[in-house]
């Protein structure tokens, strides 16, 4: 009995025709952290659960509802990451990263896991790149980290997005805020879907990031965070924008921005790319001054941003902008005859070590079926390698691109790299 096997729902394959936008976003995500002196992390793909639960925050919806959860054959309860940023704090407590006490500058890429409605742009498993500055509290490092972002999304073309900022403040003064939220939803109680009932015990200011529409609604005429700031953090951020207008970044002030987890205090921001429909957000991020203390180190304030790929490339494609190309052979070999083809693998061979590109359909063996590869394959060149060419002890060395060719003996076979760095 056959049996069709096909890809598990909200995931997808990343096809050859396709993969090397996806290495075009990433090579300018490396670019841009050299730029900013930004070192590259790679955690594990899971982790023990307990870290997000503690980290994320057991209202946010990731831990209520989207985390994948798996116990080994020990019984420990382990949880593919939905997120980055817990687990690169993990390996800074872990393996001590801030021993010297400088600013820890880290970057990071890969696949995330959670279990969500799919819908365009947003996936079961997706993959998140990001940053995080742990060591320093100072506003300068939170309009440096937004710098990083803003010169991204540049680096990319892209052009259609805007910022948006806010302060969500500290444990001190968040509590007044708590109290006013609580003050201002409970008329209201009846009317919020279940998960925001839940959050108003536990975490009001949640409320304020629901996507229900009547609790959005709802939560329109809400009480202001900006308001309810302490002295200190009002300073902190003010300051901020102070670096942003120094820095000529352009941001508008959203004070309904909380961020979906719940290790965030004092500034947070989302870039946002309003032609994308309701999941228009490109990236966002945040200072989490309480969480490398809260994971079991010292108490170090951070601040840093993720965003995923697929939103990206949708904003790439929408702007119609240059995503890389796809790789291409230098050299198609063609021969023709047994015997050529034992000479043709072994110039192939000394080709490719000297780093040109090579493919060759070896159970092809006419002219013609090789020649029409050839021309698919969209390689610059061609070598012909026949009995003729065989019995001189030289090959053809034709232009795809042009139709001229040259004879080059194969004690010369040096000039073909020559004669293709100046084609490029």
């Amino acid at each position: 009995m056959s049996v069709n096997y096909s890809i598990p729902r909200g995931t997808y394959d990343i096809l050859p025709e396709t993969s090397y936008k996806w290495q075009y976003v990433l090579k300018t995500f490396q670019e841009t952290a050299k730029l900013f002196n930004f070192k590259e992390i790679v955690t594990p793909i899971f982790e023990k659960a307990d870290l997000f639960e503690r980290s994320v925050g057991d209202t946010s919806d990731i831990v209520e509802k989207e985390m994948y959860k798996f116990n080994d054959k020990k019984g420990r309860k382990f949880a593919l990451r939905p997120e980055g940023t817990a687990p690169v704090i993990r390996s800074f407590v872990e393996n001590n990263l801030g021993f010297s006490g400088n600013l820890c500058r880290l970057f990071y890429s890969g696949p995330m896991f959670r279990y969500d409605r799919p819908q365009k742009g947003r996936y079961r498993q997706f993959y998140q790149y990001g940053i995080e500055a742990i060591g320093s509290n100072h506003p300068y490092i939170d309009a440096e980290v937004i710098a990083f972002a803003d010169t991204f999304l540049r680096n990319l073309g892209l052009k259609n997005y805007n910022l948006e900022i806010n302060s969500v403040g500290c444990s001190i003064c968040t509590q007044d805020y708590d109290l006013a939220l609580k003050e201002y939803f409970s008329p209201h109680f009846d009317e919020l879907c279940p998960d925001c009932k839940k959050r108003m015990g536990k975490n009001p200011k949640r409320l304020l990031d629901c996507k229900v529409k009547s609790c959005q609604s709802i939560a329109k005429n809400a009480p202001s965070m900006i308001a309810y700031l302490d002295e200190d953090c009002r300073t902190h951020f003010e300051q901020v924008k102070f670096y942003l207008d120094k820095m000529g970044i352009v941001y508008k002030v959203n004070d309904r921005i909380v961020r979906g987890l719940d290790y965030y205090t004092n500034t947070a921001f989302e870039f946002l790319n309003n032609n994308l429909g309701a999941q228009n957000a490109l990236l966002g991020g945040g200072r989490y001054n309480g969480l490398v203390k809260q994971i079991g180190g010292k108490e170090t304030p951070g601040v840093g941003f993720a965003g995923g790929i697929e939103r990206l490339l949708l904003s790439l494609e929408q702007e119609e902008l240059f995503c890389g190309k796809n790789s291409i052979p230098e050299i198609f070999f063609i021969t023709l005859g047994k015997n050529a083809q034992i000479k043709g693998v072994e110039l192939i061979a000394k080709l490719r070590n000297m780093g040109i590109s090579i493919v060759t359909e070896i159970e092809k063996e006419s002219m013609k079926s090789q020649m029409k590869a050839a021309n698919k394959s969209n390689a610059l060149f061609a070598i012909i390698i026949g009995e003729e060419e065989l019995s001189n002890n030289e090959l053809v060395l034709k232009d795809l691109q042009v139709g001229n060719q040259k004879m080059i003996a194969f004690k010369d076979i040096g000039e073909i790299k020559e004669i293709i760095d100046k084609a490029k």
